[in-house]
Order: C-alpha cells, then sequence, then structure tokens
C-alpha cells in the first residue's frame, strides 16, 4: 500500500481573502513523510511577517459582513463544510498519514472525531443564548447577549493536524469571528485541505484565511493589534511566549500547552484492563498527543504483576510505516522528536531507571523517525523523564506505596491535562476526582482527550483561558453584555 496521491499545487500556497497566493518571501520549506524521508510531499510556502497582514486585512474586511449574518446562517457554512470533508475523509486520513506519520486507522479516526467537533458546533447555532433576569426598576427588561471579539489567530500544532484545526476554526467562524489559521510548518497539507473544503462550501472571502510558515508567522499574527485574541495549541514555552507577547495591550488568550499524565493502577485493579488501557495511551499515535499516558504509577504490591503483563505486549508491537496494515505503531514526526525520545531515555538510564523493552531506535527499509515501543520501569518520581514532556512512544513505571502516595506522585508535575485511576474502589473513585490536579480526569478507562462536547482542557502550566470543544469555548470567541430596556 502507498500514499502517493497527488498534492494540487495550489495547497503548497498560502490562502488570503479567498484566493491561494505564494508568499512575498519567495521561501519554501519541504514537508517529508516521517515513515520514509525520501518521499517530499511539496514545497509549502515559507510565510515572513509581510504575508501575515494581508491575511489580517483580509479578515479585517470581511468581519463585520460575517457577523451581521447571524449565528444561524453562518451554521449553514460550515454544516456544507462538514459534509466536504466527510465525502472526502480518504484524502484527508491519507493526507494526515502521510505527512504526520499516524497510522491510518488513527487518521481515519481523527477525520471521524472532526466530524464530531464540527456538527457539535453546528448544533451549538441555536443555542449561543444569554439569559433574561429581573430588573431592579419596572417596565424594564434585562438581557444578556454574546458579541464576536473580531479577528482571531489560530495557531496550531502537527500532532493533530485536523483535528485541533477544526475546534478552533469551527467555534471562530460561528461566533462571528474571522480567523487567520497559522498551522504547524510540519503539517501544512491536512490544514490546506481543510480550508479548501470551507472554500468549496461558500465561505465568504476573507472570511477564513491560511499562512503557512514558523516563527515569523507566528510572531506576525500575536504582534498585530487588530488581532483579538490568539487560540495556540503547543508546547509551554511557545505558549508562555505568546501570552508575554499579547499582556500589554491585553490580547485574549487561549492556550493549551503540554502534559504529563499519570495513570494510577493501585492494588485492587484488574491488570488485564489496566494494560489495555496503558497501550492504548502511551503508545497510541507514537505517544504523540498532549493527553498520552507517559507516567504509571504502580502500587508496589501489583507491580511485578503488572510488569509481566506489559512488557510482552510492548516488545510485540510491530512497528512500521502508518499505511502499513500491520502496524502497530508508526514513526515520530521529526529529527527532533526522534533525538529528543533518545536523549530522555539515555538520561532516563543514567539516573537509574531499567529499560524493559525497546530503548532504541527502530531501521527499516526506508529511512524514517522510527523508535521501539519502549518501557521504563523503577524511574524515580522525581527524575526529569518522570517530570519533563517527551512526546514520543516512551512509558514510566513509577513504585507507590498506596492511593495517598500514588496521588502526591501523580501532582508532582507542572503540567496538569489529563488523569486516570484504575481501582475497583468506588470511594477511591470519587476521591481521585477531587485530588487530580488536571483538567481531565478518567476512571478505568484509557486516559486520552475527552468526548467531542466536552472541554477539552488542563490544569496548572497545561492550560490558561477557557476550554475548547465544548460551550464554555465562547467565552474566548465572544464577549458578554448586558442590556437593560425600559418601554
Amino acid at each position: 500500500m502507498s500514499l502517493d496521491f497527488k498534492v494540487r499545487p495550489e495547497h503548497l500556497l498560502n490562502y488570503v481573502g479567498g484566493t491561494w497566493t505564494p508568499g512575498t518571501g519567495g521561501r519554501t520549506r519541504p514537508n517529508l513523510n516521517p515513515a520514509n524521508t525520501d518521499d517530499v510531499i511539496g514545497e509549502f510556502t515559507e510565510s515572513v511577517a509581510a504575508d501575515v497582514t494581508p491575511a489580517i486585512d483580509a479578515a479585517a474586511a470581511a468581519q463585520a459582513d460575517w457577523d451581521a449574518i447571524g449565528p444561524i446562517e453562518r451554521a449553514k457554512f460550515l454544516s456544507r463544510a462538514a459534509r466536504l470533508v466527510e465525502e472526502r475523509l480518504e484524502e484527508f486520513a491519507e493526507a494526515i498519514t502521510r505527512e504526520q506519520g499516524k497510522r491510518l486507522t488513527e487518521a481515519r479516526g481523527e477525520v471521524t472525531r472532526g466530524l464530531a467537533i464540527l456538527d457539535f458546533h453546528i448544533g451549538e447555532a441555536r443555542r449561543m443564548n444569554g439569559q433574561t433576569t429581573a430588573a431592579e426598576e419596572p417596565r424594564t427588561v434585562v438581557m444578556t447577549f454574546r458579541r464576536p471579539i473580531g479577528v482571531v489567530g489560530l495557531i496550531t500544532p502537527w500532532n493533530f493536524p485536523l483535528t485541533i484545526p477544526i475546534w478552533k476554526v469551527a467555534p471562530a467562524l460561528l461566533s462571528g469571528c474571522t480567523a487567520v489559521l497559522k498551522p504547524s510548518p510540519l503539517t501544512p497539507l491536512t490544514s490546506a485541505l481543510l480550508v479548501q473544503a470551507f472554500h468549496d462550501a461558500g465561505v465568504p472571502r476573507g472570511v477564513l484565511n491560511l499562512v503557512q510558515g514558523d516563527r515569523d508567522a507566528g510572531e506576525a499574527l500575536v504582534d498585530d493589534d487588530r488581532v483579538a485574541g490568539i487560540s495556540f495549541t503547543g508546547s509551554l514555552p511557545v505558549g508562555q511566549a505568546i501570552n508575554r507577547a499579547g499582556a500589554g495591550r491585553l490580547m485574549r488568550a487561549q492556550l493549551e500547552l503540554g502534559g504529563k499524565n499519570a495513570l494510577i493502577v493501585l492494588d485492587d485493579t484488574d491488570l488485564d484492563a489496566a494494560c489495555d488501557a496503558i497501550i492504548h495511551g502511551a503508545y497510541g499515535q507514537s505517544g504523540q498527543r498532549c493527553s498520552a499516558t507517559s507516567r504509571v504509577i504502580v502500587d508496589r504490591s501489583v507491580h511485578a504483576g503488572l510488569i509481566s503483563r506489559l512488557a510482552p505486549r510492548v516488545r510485540a508491537m510491530k512497528i512500521g510505516p502508518g499505511d502499513e496494515p500491520d502496524a502497530d505503531i508508526g514513526p515520530v514526526v521529526n529529527d527532533e522528536r526522534h533525538q529528543a525520545c533518545l536523549t530522555a531515555i539515555e538520561r532516563a538510564v543514567a539516573d537509574g531507571a531499567e529499560v524493559v523493552a525497546g530503548g532504541e531506535a527502530a531501521q527499516l527499509e526506508s529511512p524514517g523517525y522510527f523508535i521501539r515501543p519502549t518501557l521504563l520501569d523503577n524511574v524515580a518520581w522525581d527524575s526529569d523523564l518522570a517530570q519533563e514532556e517527551v512526546f514520543g512512544p516512551v512509558l514510566s513505571v513509577i513504585v507507590c506505596d498506596g492511593y495517598a502516595d500514588a496521588m502526591r506522585i501523580s501532582n508532582s508535575v507542572k503540567y496538569g491535562m489529563s488523569g486516570t485511576i484504575f481501582t475497583q474502589n468506588p470511594s477511591l473513585m470519587f476521591q481521585a476526582l477531587q485530588d487530580f490536579q488536571a483538567g481531565m480526569l478518567h476512571v478505568n478507562r484509557p486516559g486520552v482527550g475527552a468526548y467531542s462536547h466536552l472541554p477539552h482542557m488542563g490544569a496548572k502550566a497545561s492550560q490558561l483561558g477557557a476550554p475548547e470543544c465544548s460551550p464554555d469555548v465562547w467565552n474566548f470567541y465572544t464577549d458578554l453584555r448586558s442590556a437593560c430596556i425600559r418601554y
């Protein structure tokens, strides 16, 4: 099986004011298949700061008319775009696998989830309500309502190159905002295909714009006073830089940042069920998601039993390109991630951790960024590996003594994206929901993500601003207004 579809020339460009257009600097960046770096998908525009200004110009010019049509009419455009994404599911899935590296089944799952998120927001069009309340004076009506904040910048990562742009674009447009989307330079094609779907759905010129590129484009988007808010998903240092850059002008920020997520296994756990969840959470998408299970905190009394079940399953995982039907795990996205994983493993061993499975690069027939799925035992709870995000298929096992010790270790990191516990004790299930310092919580199930209508958010250094994917998202894209009307 080979994903050798042709990329349309316009998709190598920016999309500004309804037109596909090259960047002014003349620079391009190769888009490589991480499973086979000999496969160059295309040379995409590498935008400079001067390319961002026309995109913001177009968004600003379109905003008033887009706002005026109201959410129910705006939802019709989103509905048409959703049906086009559905019709092009295989094209999107193949693009995701080819440029990001995840398995084709995972890529199809990403498209399906993106569609669910689109459908949720379409349904919200008739529920973007304020409220009426009592007045202190006679013959007076008091009400609240929402207004779009204006032009927004949407800066998205490479690990979910379709879903995350969708969960930013959909509420932005539905709210009446206009947008400039800047995707990761590692996954430019999938975002171009998404913008094409909105173009084909008839979204008016300037409402949605696409600027390809890296830091120069992102900084220009943040620095423009006409951009009322930035929604960013990515690393903690970049998120902090965005927040600092916009703070002086009170720019609104929605930042979803890193994670170092724990799955707690207590002594009454169904170990086979816990292993299923650990495999899914730690090695799905090669561990490259903010909610991935990167730490297993296991009670000392069942530690040996868990390792004896987990280790052979990790060793048996087949490594291969995403379009190989029997592959269990694909590559990491680029050389930087590849080297970061290997360095983290090396440092962990130096700190006393034991490599139970994996621990090294994998060499396949084609040149790619493959890491053997890695299981490290006896990891110290305060070591670098246990505290810092790796973003790859590297799992730490940490031994604890009972519930209180497990929760202490879980909460010892600066991040708070996801928390999971496996136990048969109902009291501890609900106690854990109170004690986890994390945004998305799970009991006796894989600890990744949430449903499309639930808030996608973290705590501590994992999140700043309103959640995504839920009705709470309107607290980012809109301002609340009140009105008192005498009659």
